[in-house]
């Protein structure tokens, strides 16, 4: 069942939205050669405690992983899709991407945003993986507007990752959210026909998330049962943001 939220609720998602745009925005002045990804999970505690909201992802369960997910944040870092792992061994490299993805429960209501940040200068290749997948979530942002179904959204982002030489992960997808971090409906990035369609209504809230690879699509799981990489070894960047279906358009809960 798909979970539509009164203008209440719609504010108290904005201010767990604002959070995490804040939270993102620290750690990408903080993320630059020679910083830890562990030196960004103790920064986001801190930070996510001060502001008297809970962290979204530490604790959180899922049965193929075998146990709760322990951290504040995901740090994927290159060829790492999604949930990445902060270590304390793992050092930013000029070169490198990283993915940052980050959620907050504060007042029952969540917030959940990602992004994808260069550390130094990346190659031109790269670099054009970066602005087309963001590209993409801008796109597919428009889409999300009451009348539309959940495919325009889908198939936007579908068709300006693959029209640009890209693949889109198939096995990781955005989501419903509100009172629950992973609500309905599910929000892959490309046309699903076994998936139902809804027509957007007012009131629904949805977490788009392009996941991006640079070669092949296909994802395997490393041994931690959590760190979902690329399986030819590419580079792989996300970007995500909460966007509120309105009678006025989309609106970002997820940014200012």
């Amino acid at each position: 069942m798909i979970v539509r939220k009164t203008a209440a609720e719609l504010e108290k998602m904005r201010r767990a939205g604002l959070l995490v745009y804040q939270l993102l925005g620290t750690l990408k002045e903080m993320a630059v050669e020679g910083v830890t990804t562990w030196d960004l999970e103790v920064a986001a505690d801190k930070m996510i405690g001060d502001a008297g909201a809970k962290a979204a992802f530490k604790g959180y369960y899922v049965p193929a992983a075998g146990e709760p997910y322990p951290f504040v944040l995901c740090t994927s870092v290159n060829s790492e899709i999604v949930h990445g792992m902060p270590n304390r061994k793992r050092v930013l490299k000029k070169g490198d991407i990283v993915s940052i993805d980050t959620g907050v429960k504060l007042d029952g209501y969540y917030g959940d945003s990602a992004l994808t940040i260069p550390i130094g200068e990346v190659s031109e290749e790269t670099g054009r993986l970066l602005r087309v997948t963001r590209e993409a979530l801008e796109l597919a942002i428009e889409r999300v507007r009451a009348g539309n179904r959940l495919f325009d959204i889908c198939g936007t982002v579908e068709q300006h990752v693959k029209s640009n030489g890209f693949s889109i992960v198939r096995e990781y997808v955005g989501h419903g959210i509100g009172t629950q971090l992973h609500e309905e409906p599910q929000v892959p990035n490309y046309v699903d026909r076994k998936n139902e369609n809804p027509r957007l209504k007012a009131g629904m809230v949805l977490a788009v998330e392009p996941m991006v690879n640079a070669g092949r699509p296909e994802s395997m799981v490393l041994k931690d049962r959590w760190t979902a990489v690329t399986r030819d070894g590419s580079n792989s960047a996300h970007f995500e943001h909460c966007i509120a279906v309105t009678e006025n358009g989309p609106w970002v809960l997820t940014r200012p």
